[in-house]
């Protein structure tokens, strides 16, 4: 026992890295399904959007890059196809310089998966220069930030927008970020305005943001792939959140599993060195 232990100790590292990529892999190839609890910040998001009315406004703020797709790709595409199912007039933005071509592709996806209609159903108006800016020039008049949407074609010529003018029309602003951004939504969109502003953000980020949930300044929260995976639960298409689950539970318990075997066998050997020196 004791050489075996020792043996363990001993370990070359690189059988460490191969359990943990088959930890990852395996998950990711034969989706396990592991059970996801539903907690009330996300909860509040899908109440939200699933109580509105068919041909509510929503603008869906995609505030995040490349850099936090893994996270914040799976919210983004769960919540868009939810409001894509309520047919609900879905605007979609980017506040972020490197966001436009991470938001488009969102939005062209699940409006395709949910065979919806660009300029009648949703509309994709790219990103504009300013947060503050463009969210308070959205207060006054949504031409007044975006005169045209991402493709050139003037706001007026689109006909979802004929009836369409600033926060008044707007049901709800959802934004997803990596960034302090939806700190902004709140201070300029729901404190002066007064339109409901729910977030998703990465799991860094989320204690920062749960004070908004108390004061009630934000109706709902989503954070991080575990916010994902519940809201892809709530929405019944399960994607790259939930099978991301599976693999990041596995790894978690595959890491404690080895500390404690680990810290085991070190006291072990130790105490029997110790005898064998007395």
């Amino acid at each position: 026992m004791k050489n075996l232990l020792d043996k363990f100790l001993k370990m070359d590292r690189r059988y460490i890295f191969f359990l943990v990529a088959l930890g990852v892999i395996i998950p990711l190839i034969v989706p396990i399904g592991l059970p996801v609890d539903i907690t009330k910040p996300v909860k509040d998001v899908y109440d939200a959007i699933d109580s509105l009315p068919e041909g509510s406004y929503v603008i869906i703020s995609l505030d995040y890059d490349p850099a936090t797709i893994p996270e914040l790709d799976p919210m983004a595409y769960a919540i868009l196809r939810h409001c894509f199912r309520k047919n609900l007039k879905v605007i979609t933005m980017t506040l972020l310089p490197a966001g436009p071509g991470v938001a488009e592709m969102a939005t062209k996806t699940c409006a395709k998966l949910e065979n919806k209609k660009y300029g009648e159903d949703y509309v994709f108006l790219g990103y504009k220069v300013g947060v503050s800016a463009v969210i308070l020039g959205i207060g006054e008049d949504i031409r007044i930030p975006f005169p045209q949407d991402y493709y050139g074609t003037s706001i007026d010529d689109l006909p979802m927008m004929k009836g369409y003018k600033n926060y008044d029309d707007t049901e709800i602003v959802i934004t997803i970020s990596g960034t302090n951004v939806p700190a902004s939504w709140v201070a300029y969109a729901h404190q002066r305005y007064h339109v409901n502003v729910a977030s998703g953000v990465t799991a860094v980020m989320a204690a920062d943001f749960y004070p908004y949930l108390q004061t009630g300044q934000m109706v709902g929260l989503i954070g991080g792939l575990k916010g994902a995976a519940e809201y892809e639960k709530l929405v019944g298409v399960p994607g790259k959140a939930f099978v991301g689950m599976d693999a990041q539970s596995i790894i978690h318990s595959l890491i404690i599993i080895l500390i404690i075997i680990g810290n085991i066998a070190y006291f072990i050997v130790r105490k029997s060195k110790k005898e064998g020196v007395g």
